[in-house]
């Protein structure tokens, strides 16, 4: 362990090589450049004396950190390794490739000794288990995460992540899996079968890797919406962050967290260390001075001259408590807010503009669903109230329809909202009565106005003119055509 810590990390660039950096300098200490194609995925062994690496020729190389050539050099897979990780005895390696299949090596004999072939897409990550050298586990693009036996010829668990997974890692216990992939962080518990724990959701771009901290209270994730997450292990609360200038790919911490380092797409490693308790401290004396009083009551009596021109400062408008909710998306919070009862008594047109948004946008179902007694309760109170107003009936019929389709299965179950559904249906059919007897009174008010209005006849004089003189032009043209 002493040799590792005299290396922050190994990085491989997009390039034929592979730098190892030293944690002070920043500097590239070694470099390995026998390769033909990019090289991925480089893993030290656990006494920090050799070195594998991944190719997109297919080619899976070892090193000795001391020297330049190739120990070994692995052949049998037939397109790019993206995955290398050396078991815990020490004596064999695990690699995962883009042609589908994850294999274990033998290192002395340089020999394959395991081929698996159940993934259906690229294998992109993989870890193995350091208590156990028979156990790891692979994640690919098939949005599986599958955990192998090397003792057995097929996995023994499967875990659908739902995306295609990008990184992998086993807590220091290895009864927990934590997995990435598109914007989803998931943590799975493998001791009951790699049952779904948490599931966080905090990025917006994908997340392409993640690390833990070496007391195992933090987890780490970077995606390529350029920041860094850390998370609580207790509550997988994000308690910090870090923003980069570009998306990241890939994220590891030196040790005992000293420095965390992050690669980037625009080619950039980026290394920040970690203040020490001294430099932490701030030093007596040299505070902060707070602004004195003049420089709040500068310019305040100031008037402007006759040709100035007074720019005006503009008035921050501040939204209401159902537009915050609207805007971030909170449709059930929204709602909630436009029925507090001040709101709904004094103000309901503001309760059924915010039905009618919920409803443009079609999420006034997923707002509506999920309301237990209380809240089904208030809900039927305020359509009591407001339905037969001729402004609110087209939107709030809308809702009473979709709150029947939502809850006919729990009807009887509560009494409270039985009789308001019941008050609710007296309340449609005396409405449909009265909506009946007024069209009946219309069509007898049609009839009286058009009893009582006086018949007119239509003077016919001009038209008879006209047909006069039509007959009269007709008469003359005749002689006209016989003359001709």
């Amino acid at each position: 362990m002493q040799h590792l810590l005299r290396y922050v990390l190994i990085i491989m660039l997009i390039s034929l090589q592979i730098h190892i950096y030293g944690p002070f300098s920043q500097e590239p200490v070694k470099t390995f450049t026998r390769f033909k194609d990019t090289a991925y995925c480089g893993r030290f062994r656990s006494d920090g004396q050799l070195l594998v690496a991944g190719c997109e020729d297919s080619v899976v190389r070892l090193f000795d950190v001391s020297g330049k050539v190739a120990l070994r050099m692995f052949r049998g897979h037939t397109k790019a390794v993206h995955v290398t990780d050396f078991t815990s005895d020490r004596y064999q390696i695990l690699t995962g490739s883009d042609d589908y299949t994850c294999r274990l090596w033998d290192i002395p004999n340089a020999t394959e000794l395991t081929t698996y072939h159940e993934h259906t897409d690229y294998i992109r990550c993989g870890v193995t288990s350091k208590l156990n050298r028979d156990l790891f586990i692979t994640g690919s693009y098939d949005h599986t995460l599958k955990l192998f036996d090397a003792r057995v010829d097929k996995s023994v668990i499967t875990m659908d992540h739902g995306q295609p997974v990008e990184s992998v890692l086993l807590y220091p216990s290895e009864g927990l899996l934590v997995s990435a992939g598109g914007r989803y962080v998931k943590v799975w518990d493998l001791l009951k079968g790699g049952q779904p724990l948490v599931s966080l959701k905090n990025h917006h771009k994908t997340v392409t890797c993640l690390c833990l901290s070496s007391n195992g209270q933090r987890l780490l994730s970077a995606s390529l919406d350029r920041h860094v997450k850390v998370y609580s292990t207790t509550n997988y609360k994000v308690v910090h962050n870090f923003d980069y200038a570009a998306s990241i790919l890939s994220l590891a911490l030196a040790p005992d967290d000293e420095s965390i380092v992050v690669g980037m797409t625009n080619s950039v490693l980026s290394i920040k260390h970690r203040k020490s308790p001294e430099e932490s401290k701030e030093i007596p004396g040299q505070q902060r001075q707070r602004p004195s009083y003049r420089v709040f009551v500068k310019g305040k009596n100031y008037v402007p001259k006759q040709d100035d021109y007074l720019v005006s400062k503009p008035v921050k408008q501040h939204l209401a408590k159902y537009d915050k909710q609207l805007k971030k998306f909170n449709v059930s919070k929204a709602l909630d807010t436009a029925l507090e009862t001040w709101l709904r008594q004094r103000k309901p047109e503001i309760t059924v503009a915010v039905i009618k948004e919920l409803d443009r946008r079609g999420t006034l179902k997923n707002a509506l669903a999920g309301r237990d007694e209380q809240g089904l309760s208030q809900l039927l109170n305020f359509l009591i109230g407001n339905l037969v107003d001729s402004r609110f009936a087209p939107v709030l019929v809308t809702a009473a329809e979709m709150i029947l389709d939502i809850y006919q299965s729990v009807i009887g179950q509560s009494a409270v909202v039985d009789r308001q559904l019941l008050r609710l249906q007296e309340l449609l059919e005396r409405e449909i009565d009265y909506q009946q007897d007024l069209l009946e009174v219309l069509g007898m008010l049609d009839t009286m106005f058009a009893s009582s209005l006086p018949r007119k006849e239509v003077p016919c004089s001009a038209l008879s003119r006209l047909n006069g003189m039509a007959q009269e032009e007709a008469s003359t043209s005749r002689p006209q055509l016989q003359a001709t």
